[in-house]
């Protein structure tokens, strides 16, 4: 209701509560105090009202005022958001330290993109023309990678009544009239715990091409999927979404710096913006929106920015884009939602966390997918969230409850960290669900019989595993010739394949197709192996061959654009092996 205004009788760190709030609404976003801090209402129950500040709330006192907005919680999506950095409630941080300097003041206000800047607004639409919700009206130039496609607002539809003409324009400026009085900006505004809405989902088909073979071979990521990178303490899960959000095939990338380190953080945008983009040669930042949200943020922002981090992620979806969300992480998101909870006084859960901890990853992990979009466009939006158990612990509440939600779960080992083993994915508590949506994809874009290596390359690691534990208590010499191969072969696997080396040319991003037929070389030495220990070659010439070094320095030595390389390669091997066979079965 116009001028609804509260008052504040309790301030409890980010939670605020007020009387005179029967008129308010749920989720409403709200001002409170002389500074204007900005809130939104969490719960009413009659006239008493409770709020959660999205700023730091020292100086505020009883009986200051509870101000109404009008609306809920929303994000500005127009042109200016690709490039820029952001808190979570998106204020752009590079306007906030031209007004505060290193430290965001309280009481900024809800600063969003520049809307004095003009831009080259390319109209598709012409006079007289019917427009429904998701249509697009125009193009601008946001980037030199990513068009901005102005798209109408999806709960508005009319006749075009009056339209500018091609030229540069402001944000405010008034595009089009329709025929209902209805007016289109270059912008439009979109509460951030609604879903934006499609025209249909569709199945899970294409993979998320990260270049990373552990991810891309053994355990795929679909685009518009769900993935989950847990792991203790500097065992490289902000590294593994770098490299993601570098190489990944996505159009855009949206990186949620959430609760983490402030140094992290830092490091995070002053590396971004020196990357360049592979496929372009131009900054990576051409395609990427970054929100970041340090620990000594207010922890109200970190419970709101994934929400805002993935509606920046449907808006740019609707326009036709596969976007990949990196939530870095969503343990500190739980964190912000259990202090937030304990000042709330409400029931705990399981160590502490709100009983709705489930539902709240289930909300925003099912805010991924694959879609047609309200202008019949196919595109996507991929979630992979990074979680930090506290000591490394997979069974604590966090880890768990998004085990339940996503569909491949790329656990990093600590052990595998620490011996330089990088990505420290731990090949055998690790999974995905999309190898059997993505076998057709892979059959007809990569090779045949692909998806088949991957699976007897996992039969030997998992064979390896329960060799181990054999060999830990016996020693390795007393197994027969055929698993002492099994333990040299899943070398060759993990150290000539799985490990890769993220600062070396050729190894840092490799095709599918080198993938595969790095693959097939390390089966083609182990089907030739096999047949050679039948016949009593020891395995100690077999280890000893020039070929077994060559399969771990293949990933370096052999480029991207191998031509005929590999195949040179596998007839290398099986000459040598026919030559070795003959040898030992003529004695």
């Amino acid at each position: 209701m116009e001028g609804s205004k509260g008052k504040v009788i309790y301030v409890n760190g980010p939670v605020v509560k007020a009387i005179n709030m029967k008129d308010f609404k749920m989720r409403e976003m709200v001002t409170v105090g002389e500074k204007k801090l900005i809130g939104e209402v969490i719960s009413i129950d009659e006239d008493l009202g409770t709020i959660q500040v999205y700023e730091d709330t020292t100086g505020l006192k009883v009986g200051d005022d509870v101000i109404s907005t009008q609306k809920p919680l929303s994000v500005t999506l127009g042109p200016g958001i690709v490039g820029n950095i952001f808190d979570g409630i998106q204020r752009p941080l590079n306007i906030i330290f031209d007004k505060s300097g290193n430290f965001i003041k309280e009481g900024i206000g809800l600063e969003t993109i520049d809307k004095t800047k003009k831009w080259y607004v390319k109209f598709t639409v012409k006079e007289g023309e019917y427009l429904k919700g998701g249509d697009i009206f125009g193009i601008v130039e946001e980037t030199p990678l990513i068009k901005h496609y102005l798209m109408v607002p999806p709960n508005v539809e009319g006749k075009i009544l009056e339209i500018k003409e091609d030229g540069e324009y402001s944000l405010d400026t008034i595009l089009i009239k329709l025929d209902n009085g209805q007016e289109l900006k270059m912008y439009q505004e979109w509460p951030v715990r609604i879903p934006r809405p499609v025209k249909e989902r569709l199945p899970i088909q294409k993979p998320l091409i990260t270049g990373q073979r552990v991810i891309d071979t053994f355990f795929p990521i679909a685009k518009g999927g769900t993935a989950a990178i847990p792991g203790g303490f500097g065992t490289g899960k902000t590294m593994t979404q770098h490299q993601l959000a570098k190489w990944s095939d996505a159009d855009i990338i949206v990186y949620i710096g959430c609760g983490e380190r402030g140094n992290e953080m830092t490091e995070v945008l002053e590396d971004f913006p020196k990357l360049i983009d592979p496929s372009s040669n131009l900054p990576l930042m051409n395609r990427t929106i970054l929100i970041a949200n340090t620990s000594n943020m207010p922890v109200a922002a970190r419970e709101a920015s994934i929400y805002t981090g993935i509606t920046i992620a449907e808006y740019f979806r609707d326009m036709g884009y596969n976007v990949a969300v990196m939530a870095d992480s969503t343990s500190r998101w739980a964190e912000a939602l259990r202090e937030i909870s304990g000042r709330l006084e409400e029931m705990p859960a399981e160590e502490g966390y709100p009983a709705y901890l489930p539902s709240r990853l289930a909300e925003f992990y099912e805010r991924a997918g694959y879609v047609r979009t309200l202008n019949d466009k196919e595109a996507s939006v991929t979630i992979i969230g990074a979680v930090s158990p506290a000591g490394g612990d997979f069974s604590e509440p966090v880890t768990q409850n998004t085990k339940r939600f996503v569909s491949a779960f790329l656990g990093l080992d600590r052990k595998l960290a620490y011996s330089r083993h990088y990505p420290a994915i731990n090949w055998l508590s690790s999974y995905s669900g999309y190898i059997t949506q993505l076998e057709e994809w892979y059959r007809q874009n990569v090779a045949e019989d692909m998806l088949n290596l991957r699976a007897e390359m996992m039969k030997v690691l998992q064979e390896e595993s329960k060799l181990q534990e054999t060999v830990k208590l016996v020693g390795e010499d007393v197994l027969p010739d055929e698993q002492r191969l099994i333990l040299e072969i899943a070398k060759l696997i993990k150290v000539g394949y799985l490990q890769q080396n993220a600062y070396h040319k050729e190894d840092t991003f490799v095709p599918l197709n080198k993938q595969y037929m790095m693959l097939k070389v390390i089966y083609s030495f182990y089907k030739f192996a096999k047949e050679a220990v039948k016949v009593g070659v020891p395995i100690s010439v077999i280890k000893n061959s020039n070929h077994f070094y060559k399969i771990i320095k293949m990933k370096y030595e052999i480029p991207n654009n191998f031509g005929d390389s590999f195949d040179k390669f596998i007839n290398d091997i099986s000459e040598y092996f026919t030559n070795l066979i003959k040898e030992y079965e003529g004695d």
